[in-house]
């Protein structure tokens, strides 16, 4: 099979939610000899051509994207400050264009503990496409897979669920993405293989594609051969 003919065949046969663990800026930014900040700044431009060709070319539903986890608090003051002021300006000037296309933002993890002036351009721009029927976009930002978890159990608590009246299907209501629904495909860039925490329970029964190229170098073909290699696997679910 030829990948260009990979989006022409039916819808179907294409993952609903793809979540990407965006890995590799430091590195491409150090293997040129530049600031590691300039490669945050390049993956922001990889980020934004792999939204408007998952949403343009494939019509894809759902994509999550991982921007900054609870972890990446014990980095640099300077990189982690770098990080805030540049997500704070792409979306900003972002959001704009991607409500004209009719995609709706979402944010995942913990808005309180960041910047008031982030977690004011966040909200902007969650309110402004909150309506929106096309491409929901997740950005987990401030995000933890466990953290998620144990605020799910906590919010369970807070509203007095009998412990007899919790399933799966309840619990999900309870965590970040309440209303989208399980990765079907989870990318990560940059050679590493391992998850790092990112939609621990959502990803439960996710295919998962590794590649070793960095997020800044991430292109259409990439994308391409993920999808591709999706379609060939046979997802049981436990079953035969």
């Amino acid at each position: 099979m030829e990948v260009d003919s990979l989006a022409a065949e039916e819808e179907a046969g294409n993952p609903r939610h793809v979540a990407i663990i965006m890995d590799g800026n430091g590195r491409w930014a150090e293997h040129r000899e530049l600031p590691r900040f300039r490669g945050h700044v390049a993956g922001v431009d990889s980020a934004r051509s792999a939204i408007r060709y998952f949403n343009n070319r494939y019509h894809l539903k759902y994509l999550t994207l991982f921007g900054f986890s609870t972890e990446n608090w014990n980095r640099s003051q300077d990189e982690v400050g770098g990080i805030f002021h540049l997500f704070g300006e792409v979306i900003g000037k972002e959001s704009q264009e991607l409500h004209k296309e009719g995609v709706r933002l979402r944010h995942l993890g913990r808005l309180e503990e960041l910047p008031p002036g982030l977690q004011q351009e966040i909200g902007k721009a969650v309110k402004l496409t909150e309506n929106n029927t096309g491409l929901t976009l997740g950005f987990a930002f401030n995000y933890g897979g466990r953290l998620e978890i144990l605020d799910a159990v906590r919010g369970i608590i807070a509203e007095g669920v009998p412990p007899q009246n919790i399933d799966e299907k309840l619990f999900s209501r309870f965590l970040y993405t309440s209303d989208i629904p399980d990765v079907d495909l989870l990318i990560r860039t940059g050679g590493e293989l391992r998850i790092s925490n990112f939609l621990i329970w959502q990803s439960a029964y996710s295919e998962y594609y590794f590649t070793d190229v960095l997020w800044p170098d991430f292109n259409e073909k990439d994308i391409d051969k993920a999808l591709l290699s999706y379609r060939h696997r046979h997802r049981r679910f436990g079953g035969l």
